[in-house]
């Protein structure tokens, strides 16, 4: 081989190597990229958002017509008890009105939680934000699961954004929160060894027992349900499927309802905020 050809091989081969470490540098970097979209992505949706439906549309037209009428639905006793505890003083003067005025500034408020507690780093749902606030704020005993003070408070933030899209923060810090309350709501339980994916998202529609399964949404809680005769948590909804389905119940306050809550919310995202409501 000449000198000239040597050159001239030497000069190609130089090129050729730059171009390889390029593309393995860009190989690396989309490997990266994708690995971050992996983890951000998080549970794909059983469910399409255009088909999406409110437990309302599988309850009779009798339980519609009750939610509709606004003076007929139980559920304004909860709304009253709830206003009235708004402006009323606790003991050391401090009113949830004195700090936030009329309760329409709550506007918002209810379609991103469960979310994360900045100061505390721990996943809460509205009732453990409004104790929070109690306790804190206030001074006051912690307001008790399924009391009608805190149902009545929570009912009321609730309404403030009644007919806006459920909207949670399932990134950075929530982001394990909504992954485990996909596995939750994926995993078989109890006596039964059903998942909640099996009845709302695989069966929704189909009849168990006299009623059809509803897709299981949570934009309607606190709700008044007929059985209960009173309004109820999601919480306490929650507690009454692993009780249908003969499981370990978690205790109250479990981080494993607010995961389920948390992933319910973003699996209802763009579903309106549907309060007072009432299910049978």
């Amino acid at each position: 081989m000449t000198q000239h050809a040597s050159t001239r091989m030497a000069r190609w081969v130089g090129s050729c190597s730059g171009v390889f470490a390029w593309v393995g540098v860009l190989c690396l970097s989309l490997a990266a990229v994708a690995q971050t979209a992996a983890q951000t992505t998080g549970p794909a949706r059983t469910l399409p958002l255009s088909q999406l439906q409110s437990g309302l549309h599988f309850s009779g037209p009798d339980v519609q017509a009750l939610q509709a009428d606004e003076f007929a639905n139980p559920a304004q006793l909860w709304l009253g008890q709830g206003a009235a505890r708004w402006r009323q003083a606790a003991a050391n003067g401090k009113s949830c009105s004195g700090c936030h005025g009329d309760v329409a500034s709550m506007k918002g408020v209810a379609t991103r939680y469960p979310a994360i507690d900045p100061a505390s780093g721990r996943l809460f749902n509205l009732e453990d934000r409004i104790n929070h606030c109690t306790t804190r704020h206030q001074q006051a005993a912690v307001l008790p699961p399924e009391s009608d003070a805190l149902l009545g408070l929570t009912l009321l933030v609730a309404q403030a954004s009644k007919g806006l899209p459920l909207r949670v923060d399932v990134g950075g810090a929530a982001q394990p929160h909504w992954q485990a309350g996909a596995a939750l709501f994926n995993r078989r339980q109890g006596q039964l060894n059903l998942s909640c994916a099996q009845c709302h998202d695989q069966h929704f529609g189909q009849r168990l027992y006299t009623d059809p399964l509803s897709q299981g949404q949570p934009n309607g809680y606190p709700v008044y349900r007929l059985e209960w005769q009173k309004t109820g948590s999601l919480e306490r909804r929650l507690r009454s499927c692993y009780a249908g389905i003969r499981a370990e119940t978690p205790p109250w306050g479990a981080t494993e309802m607010r995961q389920l809550a948390l992933y319910l919310m973003w699996r209802g995202e763009g579903l309106p905020v549907e309060v007072p409501a009432v299910r049978k």
